[in-house]
């Protein structure tokens, strides 16, 4: 195991193996995977009312809610014992939460040091989730949303790329 401190973004749209790839990460680095789809469903696995939220803006084919995603990435970000060894799992998904990922980092003193983009075809991404529904039986990933959740996800994150494009050090 490495001893470095990093911290990482990995992009990518749902199914693209941004999870698989955060826990190869995560062991060869000892970091901590930020995957704000566990997060998000543990939420929904525990039915409390952020997590009724979710599953109809996830029926919809939606994001969830900045408010909700940001409060449980800062609670994250502030712990001292993962501090500078966070691998980031499908968050920030819009420019907004970006933004308050930035925030919320420098009030931490900490960066991002790496940032990646997990670039799959559209095709190959519905297989892998078709494939991943009946292995996995995850209720997000129900075929009628995989064509919205991918086009969603390449709308919003675009500018984010280009908002971490634009920075010096990436």
């Amino acid at each position: 195991i490495w001893k470095i401190k990093v911290n990482i973004i990995l992009f990518g749209p749902p199914g693209a193996g941004k999870g698989t790839q955060a826990r190869y990460l995560v062991n060869k680095l000892n970091s901590f995977q930020i995957s704000t789809g566990e997060m998000l469903r543990d939420e929904i696995k525990n039915d409390s009312e952020i997590g009724k939220k979710i599953v109809k803006n996830m029926n919809d084919g939606k994001f969830v809610n900045d408010e909700i995603v940001n409060k449980l990435i800062e609670e994250v970000v502030f712990d001292p014992i993962r501090k500078g060894k966070l691998i980031f799992d499908g968050y920030p998904r819009s420019l907004s939460q970006a933004k308050n990922l930035d925030l919320i980092l420098e009030k931490s003193k900490q960066q991002i040091d790496f940032i990646f983009f997990l670039n799959v075809k559209k095709d190959i991404i519905i297989e892998r989730i078709e494939k991943r529904k009946i292995l996995e039986k995850r209720s997000d990933d129900d075929s009628n949303t995989i064509l919205k959740r991918y086009d969603t996800y390449m709308e919003t994150t675009k500018p984010v790329l280009d908002f971490y494009s634009k920075k010096a050090n990436f």
